[in-house]
C-alpha cells in the first residue's frame, strides 16, 4: 500500500508542495477501507472529504435519464475524488462505488481549506487539476456525439490499455480488467452494443477474450477503428 507522503506527490493537488507541507497535509489524512460495492459517497450528499486512492478502484457514477448507469471514470491508485464538493461545499455531484476491494484516505475539507488559504501554489495546482477534470469531461460528450459506439469502444479500450493494462509476458496480448457492464457505462451505451462490438473485435483479430479479462491483440488495428 502506498505511503501517505509518497501518495501525495502522486495527486496534482498536493504535487508541487514542499516535502515539509507534505508532512503536515499526510498527518491529518485518515484511513478507510471498501469492500466491492460499498459506496464511498452518494449524488446529494453532503460533501466534506477529498479521497485518495491507495489501492483498488473507484467508478464515478451517474443515472442517465433512462436509468442506465453512465461511469464517468475508473480511478485507481494514485487517483483521487471528491475534490468538488470539498472545495464548493455543495451536494455530491455523483455517486462514487468500490469496484473491488479498495483502499484510500481521506482529507477533512475544513483542514483542506485551512491549508490551501495559505498555500498560493496549492491554489494553482488545484486550479490546473479541475481544468484537466472539465476537459476529460467535454471530450466525453464530444464522442458521445460525434463517434459511433464502434470508435468510442475502441479509443476507450486503447486509453484502458495505456493506463490499466499489462502484459503477461513480452511480446504477448495487453490484458484488461474490466467487465461489459463497465465499459457501456465508460462509453455511454449498453451492455449488448458493447458485446456485439467485442464480439466483432474478436472476429477480426483485434482483441480476445478470456472471463471479465479483454486481451489487446492489435493496438494499430484499434487505432484505424476510430473515426
Amino acid at each position: 500500500m502506498t505511503h501517505p507522503e509518497i501518495l501525495l506527490k502522486q495527486v496534482p493537488l498536493f504535487r508541487s508542495l514542499r516535502a515539509e507541507d507534505r508532512q503536515h497535509i499526510a498527518a491529518l489524512l485518515q484511513k478507510q477501507t471498501l469492500r466491492k460495492g460499498d459506496s464511498l459517497f452518494r449524488k446529494g450528499e453532503e460533501g466534506h472529504s477529498l479521497y485518495m486512492i491507495t489501492a483498488g478502484k473507484i467508478k464515478i457514477v451517474r443515472q442517465s435519464w433512462e436509468g442506465d448507469e453512465v461511469i464517468l471514470a475508473v480511478l485507481s491508485s494514485g487517483d483521487f475524488c471528491g475534490e468538488m464538493s470539498l472545495l464548493d461545499g455543495l451536494p455530491r455531484s455523483a455517486d462514487a462505488v468500490a469496484a473491488e476491494e479498495t483502499h484510500l484516505y481521506g482529507l477533512n475539507r475544513k483542514d483542506f481549506l485551512a491549508y490551501v488559504m495559505n498555500n498560493e501554489t496549492a491554489v494553482k495546482a488545484i486550479l490546473s487539476a479541475l481544468s484537466k477534470r472539465l476537459r476529460k469531461a467535454d471530450d466525453f460528450l464530444e464522442d458521445i456525439f460525434f463517434l459511433k459506439v464502434a470508435a468510442r469502444l475502441a479509443k476507450k479500450l486503447i486509453e484502458l490499455a495505456g493506463s490499466n493494462g499489462f502484459r503477461e509476458e513480452d511480446g504477448g496480448p495487453i490484458k484488461i480488467s474490466v467487465t461489459q457492464k463497465d465499459l457501456a457505462g465508460m462509453i455511454g451505451t449498453t451492455r449488448e452494443s458493447v458485446n456485439k462490438e467485442l464480439r466483432s473485435l474478436r472476429e477480426k483479430n483485434l482483441i480476445g477474450l478470456s472471463g471479465n479479462a479483454i486481451l489487446i491483440q492489435d493496438m494499430e488495428g484499434l487505432q484505424k477503428r476510430i473515426r
